[in-house]
């Protein structure tokens, strides 16, 4: 869902964490003090499921609407999380009843039964003796029949997806030891761990070959040279590695996971992925569901052995092969089912397994007939042959990594700032804690520490206050911190800080603005609200209801306090207009009903600040700049609003009348100051009295009170007035107080860098090359200094000079990993629970799930866990866009694989690698190089190619680098080797390659189909570059085609439906005829000129994800013509991605939904095709595009038919 296009493209934010909204909740204008209400017990019944509206039914019966649409998480926003002042042991008792809790139940219900145990991915030896499994990242076994568990790993890196070797000499296992998950294997009864393969793709071992001799992993590095499969780190192929060394063949192009060889290692059993979903997602029958398959290798086919709309998965051969045992969904939770293998065996499938609640994860089957498989975080297991129950597998850990707190310094990483009024030090936010550090020394303090998140923060105008947000005991909350000691000049060196809350209820109340004078605090009130607290009463008002605004992600409204403390300037909806805002200008006592706008713009206009004293108000608007095709994008300006004719009129001054001015405003005031003292020295009553009142009094009387704020609407069109010359990617931005000058961060190039505007000079210039990806900003209140934070790290730019100082800090931080996580649970659920898009949470009983899975919070050890603990939470909701992800920042240790740019050839054998296909555009690709297909690499670097060698072991780290390849043609008479010297390139740019080859190819196929009658284009992604490529190709080398093939398939969405329904619907109704006496015949396609007016036909699968699934939901729905292919599943929701304080964690909330003219929900209504034609996975690997093929033939019938 769009967000502000301004923040959207640059990824600045103008002050951090301002923040949008729902609805408001009621709320008290005091501040009571907070209680803890229990819940009544709720009994163990199976939570609801239907979720059903009731128009649902009626619009069903009737052919109601088929479809849904999700919005691509683009560049996640998060909001980093809150954490309190306290003393070490009164944290420590706070962390250990909050642990305590966990294990206790919540609210007397639910979690009284569930234990703390999240033990993982079991896998059970051939003989049935013993588990392999995992926990806290580790690998463990124990016997069957339970006990106490021997590790076999405690390795700081995460292992999982273990395997047996047949005969139970040998485990794999997945580590991510070098940055990615590779494939390792070690003695079954412990010792010394090998690794075997070297790609920095993921690499998951499924089984051993039935002789021992290598292992078959999945991965997705690169398929089939004549493979139709789309390039997608989603469709992974299936490998074999050797288990003594060297690099991997390719056994399947297409996806196979989970895949088992048959005893003779004839054939493989597996399940197949058809596109994106999180793999934790429940419930959901749609066709993105996996199925199981059967591949005789021999004969190169592949039988489906389940179609039921729902998940089947973990596929297992019995052992005497003549059924298969496996994990399914269709009874509404994962269990253990059966089937015979032969024809029809679907139909005679049998439920071995009850559980409810919860799913059965990862099955695992000895040769004897026992399996094993977890429950809940539990292990059990169950005898097939005896028809017995499953039994709990009693575990007993004794040892484990642990997770004690973690002590660190971090010198970088701060994410938001605010700078004392003296300048003499700055407060900013660092992984959720406050820290305050002195602008001369690194001397750092931090005010904050306690597991939750703190943001917001801002200094008092006094300097000695500092008021910021705190997620604490249940909700968002106002503190206030303040430095206890007179003595005592800095936070930075102070040695007593005094916290209070401001507001603590119930409500969420966060992003806390002091007002200039500092009295007033404004804040938002359940995101949406914009509500004012005055300090010393305590009394609360509304300066604007939540209607006008909707908050979509925390940290988007933006309002900013007018100098003279009574107003406030905001950025609203008017009108109804959601994602497309307005400025306005509101009162702050709570006396006027909607906001003044100043802006009254179709275009987006946002983020306000004011300058002048109050004169004007500026923001950031796109009216101005190039429009982007496709709803993204958008370059925008700085433009200000005069508020009154003089603000305008000393906007304008040139610099000589400027200058004047300013002399003869400042003779006034040394006049006025010299009436002021003659009437001292004559003694009048009321100096007397002045003189009575002391020190305070006197600087009072020489502060010179802030002029009211006037807006003058009449005229005020005329004068808002564009400040910057160039439109831009636009950044943070400020106007000088005088109001002559603009400093603003833009990017033109790579990074964001500092720009001024001299209005007296009438000049833009760089002031300061950062080259930052990411940039915030703020101006002294004298105009002298710009503070900057860039890349994480504060530095004070000169304003005029444009020198750059570092301010360094130094921040001490005790991360308690297991206190953390239990507060990111508790956020996550509520956070979901306040803005899922439906409040029914689809019929789930959302407390009974938090009760469920709070206490397994003691089992969990790593972010990369906990990821997975979310992903099972949220996947209850049955929507799409949902689930934890764990997303480490890079390592400077890790592996990068370097590319090639070719198509190896996966039958060679011996030494060397032989060259299949040269990528077009790729690094040997180069008219210099006299290398073609069929000739073998025989060394990297000067390192021989041999079968024991693993050839991408060979070029890791190579991207860039200069390497030498030796190479040799052996179908030359005279073959004899020889060198070139190439650049290597990263596997992304080898990715996109891949894609472009795989476009030109389906062009071809089309093309020669066709007999070059029809145009064919790929729509890669739901943004702007896609559309542009698309509209560049649709209307160039595709013009005179008679019709269109628009292919969607593996689009991972975004927001495009509309322009590209509207762009594929014109009318041709005119043509232009411009006299050419020379051919007076001519004539030219005239309007609609700009659209497509000729047929097209949509080729869609079920790796359409979001508003994929959106725009062919829309093309059918205004009849703009068929689609072919597969069933989409449904979903269409907007989706926020948030990032979590600790930088490595994300969850997903689908928050926005979207209704069909039935009044049916998208989400979770599977699109049909008009077409139907799969693609099966014998055509894929072979190159036949058969769902293309089938469009191509649709629609010449449609043309010659007409």
């Amino acid at each position: 869902m769009p967000r502000p296009r301004w923040s959207r493209s640059t990824g600045v934010r103008a002050r951090p964490w301002r923040t949008r909204s729902h609805p408001p909740s009621p709320r008290s204008s005091s501040r009571p003090s907070r209680t803890t209400s229990c819940r009544s017990p709720r009994g163990r019944r199976r939570p609801p499921r239907s979720g059903r509206d009731p128009r649902e039914a009626d619009a069903l019966a009737t052919g109601g609407d088929a479809v849904g649409t999700v919005f691509r998480p683009d560049s996640p926003q998060g909001t980093p999380s809150m954490k309190t002042l306290s003393s070490t042991v009164f944290r420590s008792f706070v962390i250990l009843g909050a642990l305590l809790a966990l294990l206790l139940p919540c609210g007397g219900a639910h979690a009284q039964d569930v234990s703390p145990n999240w033990f993982r991915a079991p896998a059970i030896s051939p003989d049935g003796s013993t588990i392999v499994f995992v926990h806290g990242g580790d690998l463990y076994t124990v016997p069957v029949e339970g006990g106490r568990a021997t590790p076999l790993t405690l390795h700081p890196s995460y292992n999982t997806r273990p395997v047996w070797s047949r005969d139970g000499s040998m485990i794999a296992f997945a580590s991510d030891r070098h940055g990615d998950f590779d494939v390792f294997v070690m003695p079954a009864a412990g010792g010394e761990a090998t690794r075997l393969t070297h790609h920095s793709a993921d690499d998951f071992p499924s089984d051993f070959t039935p002789d021992g001799s290598a292992v078959i992993f999945e991965s997705a590095r690169i398929n089939d040279v004549d493979a139709a499969v789309f390039p997608t780190p989603i469709l992974a192929e299936l490998y074999s590695v050797p288990v003594s060394g060297g690099t991997p063949t390719r056994v399947l192009t297409t996806p196979a996971l989970n895949a088992r060889f048959d005893r003779a290692g004839r054939r493989i059993i597996y399940e197949d992925r058809k596109g994106y979903e999180d793999e934790h997602r429940k419930h959901h029958t749609s066709s993105i569901a996996r199925d199981i398959w059967i591949y005789d290798i021999a004969a190169g086919t592949h039988r489906q052995l389940t179609t039921h709309a729902a998940e089947d998965r973990n596929p297992h051969l019995t052992p005497d092969e003549r059924s298969v045992v496996f994990l399914s969904q269709r009874n509404g939770d994962f269990n253990v089912f059966t089937m015979p293998l032969g024809a029809g065996g679907e139909n005679q499938a049998r439920q071995r397994t009850f559980f409810e609640h919860h799913p059965v994860r990862h099955l695992s089957l000895s040769n004897n007939g026992h399996a094993v498989f977890s429950w809940h975080g539990e292990i059990h297991h169950l005898t097939l042959a005896q028809d017995a129950e499953p039994r709990r597998v009693p575990i007993q850990i004794l040892l484990d990594r642990g997770d004690a707190p973690v002590a660190e310094t971090r010198r970088t990483g701060a994410s938001e700032f605010s700078p004392a009024p003296n300048g003499k030090e700055i407060a900013f936010v660092l992984r959720g804690d406050v820290f305050v550090t002195s602008t001369e020394f690194d001397t750092t303090k931090r005010i904050t520490n306690t597991p939750e998140q703190e943001r917001s923060v801002e200094f008092a105008p006094c300097g000695r206050k500092l008021y910021y947000a705190g997620e604490r005991n249940g909700s968002w909350n106002i503190y206030e911190a303040s430095i206890a000691d007179d003595n005592e000049l800095y936070f930075f060196s102070a040695t007593k800080i005094n916290e209070r809350p401001l507001v603590a209820t119930d409500a969420d109340e966060f992003q806390p603005r002091v007002s200039p004078d500092g009295k007033k605090i404004a804040y938002l009130h359940n995101r949406s609200t914009l509500k004012v607290l005055d300090i010393e009463s305590g009394d609360i008002v509304t300066a604007l209801p939540g209607t006008a605004f909707y908050s979509y992600s925390d940290g988007d409204y933006a309002f900013e306090w007018a100098p003279d403390s009574q107003h406030i300037a905001v950025h609203f909806y008017n009108r109804g207009r959601a994602f497309v805002h307005q400025i306005g200008v509101v009162k702050a006592d709570g006396s006027q009903d909607w906001p003044i706008d100043i802006s009254d713009s179709g275009y987006d206009d946002n983020s306000p600040r004011w300058a002048m004293k109050g004169g004007v108000v500026v923001w950031a608007s796109d009216r101005y700049g190039m429009r982007s095709h496709g709803s993204w994008g958008a370059q925008y300006d700085v433009v200000g609003a005069f508020l009154t004719q003089d603000a305008y009129d000393r906007f304008h001054l040139s610099k000589e009348e400027y200058e004047l001015r300013k002399e003869l405003e400042e003779k006034r005031k040394k006049d006025e100051k010299k009436d002021e003292k003659k009437e001292d020295e004559n003694g009048d009553d009321e100096g007397e009295n002045d003189a009575d009142n002391g020190d305070d009094a006197k600087k009072d009387d020489e502060k010179e009170a802030p002029e009211p704020i006037e807006i003058e609407l009449d005229g005020l069109e005329s004068r808002t007035v564009r400040l910057t010359i160039h439109a831009s990617a636009l950044g943070d931005f400020a106007l000088a107080p005088d109001g002559d000058r603009l400093y603003y961060l833009a990017r033109f190039e790579q990074g964001f860098d500092l720009w001024v505007r001299d209005f007296r000079a009438e000049s833009t210039s760089m002031l300061r090359k950062l080259n930052a990806g990411s940039a915030s900003m703020r101006l002294s209140d004298d105009g002298k200094t710009i503070y900057m934070l860039a890349g994480g790290s504060l530095s004070t730019i000169n304003a005029t000079s444009g020198d750059q100082k570092a301010v360094a800090f130094r921040a001490q931080l005790e991360i308690d990993g297991r206190a953390e996580r239990a507060h990111l649970f508790d956020h996550v659920w509520r956070q979901t629970k306040k803005k899922f898009y439906r409040p029914d949470m689809h019929g789930v009983d959302w407390a009974f799930y938090r009760d469920q899975y709070a206490p397994k919070l003691a089992g969990v050890k790593t972010n990369r866990t906990f990821a997975e603990l979310l992903s099972e939470i949220l996947g209850e909701l049955d929507a799409s866009h949902t689930g934890g992800r764990y997303r480490p920042s890079p390592g400077d240790g890790d592996d990068r694989t370097a590319s090639l740019g070719v198509y190896y050839d996966n039958n060679h054998t011996g030494d060397g690698a032989r060259i299949a296909e040269i990528m077009e555009g790729g690094p040997l690709d180069k008219a210099e190089f006299d290398v073609e297909a069929g000739m073998v690499i025989t060394r990297i670097d000067g390192v021989d190619i041999t079968p024991a060698t693993n050839l991408y072991a060979l070029l890791n780290r190579k991207a860039g680098e200069r390497t030498r390849l030796t190479l040799i043609n052996p179908g030359a008479d005279d073959a004899e080797p020889f060198d070139v010297v190439v650049r290597p390139v990263t596997l992304g740019a080898e990715s996109e390659l891949r894609y472009q080859r795989w476009v030109r190819n389906r062009r071809a196929i089309v093309d020669e189909a066709s007999a070059g009658r029809l145009g064919y284009m790929h729509v890669r992604g739901m943004n702007d570059p896609s559309f542009r490529r698309f509209y560049a190709d649709v209307l160039g080398r595709n013009f005179d085609r008679e019709a269109l093939i628009v292919d969607t398939r593996f689009n991972g969405g975004g927001w495009l439906h509309d322009d590209l329904v509207t762009f594929l619907t014109g009318v041709h109704y005119v043509d232009l005829h411009p006299r050419d006496d020379e051919s007076p015949e001519v004539h030219y396609h005239g309007d609609s000129m700009w659209r497509w007016t000729k047929p097209s036909i949509v080729v869609m699968s079920e790796g359409n994800y979001s508003d994929a699934h959106f725009f062919p939901w829309a093309y059918t729905e205004v009849g703009a013509g068929d689609t072919v292919g597969m069933p989409v599943p449904g979903t269409t929701t907007a989706v926020w991605w948030e990032r979590l304080h600790t930088g490595d964690l994300i969850f997903g909330i689908p928050q926005v939904g979207t209704m069909g003219k039935r009044g049916l929900y998208l989400e979770n209504k599977q699109l049909e095709p008009t077409h139907k034609v799969p693609l099966p996975p014998e055509a894929a690997a072979a190159g036949r595009d058969t769902q293309v093929l089938e469009a191509v033939r649709i629609m010449l019938e449609k043309l010659d038919n007409e």
